[in-house]
């Protein structure tokens, strides 16, 4: 209805997803969250629980354009479908049980750990954000 094509889709969530990737390699996200939560506090906000610091990355427009364009990518096979619908739903979990032990990781990685993990995830999204964009750029050249 919008006439947005899925190449068009594809190019935006790559450039969208290496946006987030590009302050996760160079440290920028921290101090934005930071920043965030010190403006959620400052209007009074009842319930600090209220205002999700994690729901942008985990489910917001990156992680939704990556499933829609993984989701496309399994050409409406049931069993590759199933099988996405699998690795969410055991990405959840896994973020269920990060969160309830995020106390002790953090501790057991220390603040060089933490670093080094999230710039190197950082790297392994830019590389699946850029693989969007060349997939994006090749469907749109092709059609």
């Amino acid at each position: 209805m919008m006439s947005i094509s899925l190449p068009a889709f594809r190019i935006a969530g790559g450039l969208l997803l290496f946006s987030i990737a590009f302050e996760m390699v160079f440290g920028l996200r921290i101090p934005r969250q930071s920043e965030a939560a010190g403006k959620a506090l400052e209007e009074h906000v009842r319930n600090i629980a209220a205002f999700p610091l994690a729901i942008p990355l985990m489910a917001g427009p990156g992680a939704i354009t990556a499933t829609v364009l993984l989701a496309d990518r399994a050409g409406g096979d049931p069993m590759r479908v199933a099988a996405l619908v699998a690795i969410i739903a055991t990405i959840m979990a896994l973020c269920l049980l990060v969160f309830i032990a995020a106390g002790r990781i953090e501790r057991l990685l220390g603040v060089t750990g933490n670093t080094v993990l999230s710039r190197l995830l950082g790297v392994l999204l830019t590389a699946m954000a850029v693989q969007f964009v060349i997939d994006g750029l090749r469907a749109a050249l092709a059609g």
